[in-house]
């Protein structure tokens, strides 16, 4: 008994305890602000968004904290029980199990008749424990033309998955998970620079053989604002006035019936929320804690001693950072609509767990990569 409160004792003083009390905060926030836009009318979502939103950050924390006590080295030996669980699981969104959820452009749910899920957010976690190993197993060999192009098979098996869904949000997602893991790995710098000089071909091609006309339509009117504002702008100008209309402090989570309903408020356009009901001091406040957290992710990883740990951390980073910027600019109408959830935020089971799920690889590899010690479950 004594020795396994030692462990416990020694287990809580090595977590990362600004990235759980950031995240915790964050789905606490989560819960409110629902509940908040159900309680006021904004949209017409009932109170079932709350309480789920509450049970996957529950689940999630939960979650997190087993994730962590287990050394993430065995968890990536045991890549050929959950990697072929998530591709089929995403294989089976094509078929009839898989339904576009109201709002989105993709077919990317599954409806298993007692609970719907998003695959592909736990697809990223499988990618980031298969690519780390992947990496850390042939980083001496990479260079080497083959190896680097069976690297490149394995990121590109998932990125083009999540494409043929439809779902090219999650497909940059992937992207730069890899494109991140890849660079901080030893890789030339002559695939660098080739991978530089190739982007104009690569966007050339994704603008003429992948995007569809309405997603071209989305960059488009970025490009040339106001030409569109009864159509595709309609949601992030109101998104923007949502934001704005909260001034420095917001109208309070309950406020009154003068708040701005914004299309999807309650999940990619939260942060629009955010700043109407608690002003520009949430907004920044909510700002400040996420990138807190990214902070964290990466001068966390980048210290540790263990390359495949460093790895997990830099593709966790990657997956926060992108879907922070990218759906923050959403609301700013800097980014296009692409249906990017904002982390531990957003409504969303799949995704609020699958989060919480990559924050206890990145604790597990910063308790595992610091010398090789009996965990919890050994």
């Amino acid at each position: 008994m004594k020795e396994l409160r030692e462990k416990l004792s020694e287990f809580y003083r090595q977590l990362d305890k600004l990235i759980i009390i950031g995240a915790v905060l964050c789905s606490v926030l989560s819960v409110l602000l629902l509940h908040s836009i159900q309680a006021n009318g904004v949209l017409d979502i009932g109170f079932d968004d709350s309480i789920t939103q509450g049970v996957a950050a529950g689940l999630g924390f939960i979650a997190m904290l087993i994730t962590s006590a287990i050394d993430f080295h065995k968890l990536s030996k045991f890549w050929y029980i959950y990697a072929p669980i998530t591709l089929i699981l995403i294989a089976l969104t094509f078929t009839s199990l898989g339904y576009q959820r109201d709002g989105a452009d993709d077919q990317a749910w599954l409806n298993l008749g007692f609970v719907s899920i998003q695959p592909s957010e736990f697809l990223k976690i499988a990618f980031i424990l298969t690519f780390s190993l992947h990496l850390s197993k042939d980083e001496e060999n990479m260079n080497r033309p083959l190896h680097m192009l069976l690297l490149l098979l394995h990121g590109a098996v998932p990125l083009g998955i999540v494409v043929l869904q439809g779902d090219y949000g999650t497909a940059i997602v992937f992207a730069m998970m890899l494109m991140m893991m890849l660079f901080v790995s030893r890789i030339s710098w002559i695939y660098i620079t080739a991978a530089i000089v190739a982007i104009p071909v690569v966007l050339w091609a994704a603008w003429n053989f992948v995007l569809g006309d309405l997603h071209k339509s989305r960059i488009l009117v970025l490009l040339n604002p106001g030409t569109d504002p009864e159509g595709l702008e309609y949601q992030q100008d109101l998104g923007l006035t949502a934001l704005a209309s909260g001034n420095l402090f917001g109208k309070g989570l309950y406020g009154g019936d003068d708040y701005v309903s914004v299309p999807e408020l309650h999940n990619d356009f939260i942060f629009a929320y955010v700043g109407e009901a608690l002003g520009f001091v949430g907004a920044m406040a909510v700002a400040l804690v996420l990138t807190v957290i990214c902070i964290r992710v990466l001068l966390g990883g980048a210290k540790l001693p263990d390359r495949q740990g460093i790895f997990i951390c830099m593709g966790v980073f990657a997956m926060l950072m992108t879907h922070c910027i990218m759906n923050i600019g959403m609301v700013l109408k800097v980014m296009p609509v692409i249906g990017i959830p904002l982390p531990f935020l957003s409504a969303g089971g799949s995704a609020t767990l699958s989060m919480y799920i990559a924050l206890g690889l990145v604790l597990s590899a910063k308790q595992h990569s610091i010398k090789p010690r009996k965990t919890l479950f050994e």
